[in-house]
């Protein structure tokens, strides 16, 4: 009598971007407004992979992002998520957090 095993397929490894986008899936997020960047390529590979579930909307400066990114949590009352580069990304985004502390709107950077 011959057994023969068959090998399970190999599973692929996920990149922390790829986790980080399927945690927001998980959690019902949406939309998303950012600044592509460098900073967070993993990421973006990722959101375009879900691109069916997560509307990622471009945005030409940071600083407007965060402010799109505000204006959806005041609107929804859901967390509003902004995706920026580091340093200077996150420097022009620190208005738009600003005015989310000092409204108490959720948002997300």
């Amino acid at each position: 009598m011959v057994i023969t095993m068959k090998m399970s397929e190999p599973t692929l490894a996920r990149s922390g971007g790829q986790l980080l986008i399927d945690a927001l899936k998980v959690h019902g997020v949406e939309m998303v407004f950012g600044v592509p960047g460098e900073s967070y390529l993993d990421a973006l590979d990722a959101f375009y992979d879900a691109r069916n579930d997560i509307k990622f909307v471009i945005c030409r400066q940071e600083g407007g992002a965060a402010n799109m990114a505000d204006a959806y949590g005041k609107l929804t009352g859901r967390p509003g998520i902004c995706f920026v580069t580091r340093g200077p990304g996150a420097t022009n985004a620190s208005i738009g957090i600003h005015t989310a502390f000092q409204d108490s709107t959720p948002l997300i950077l």
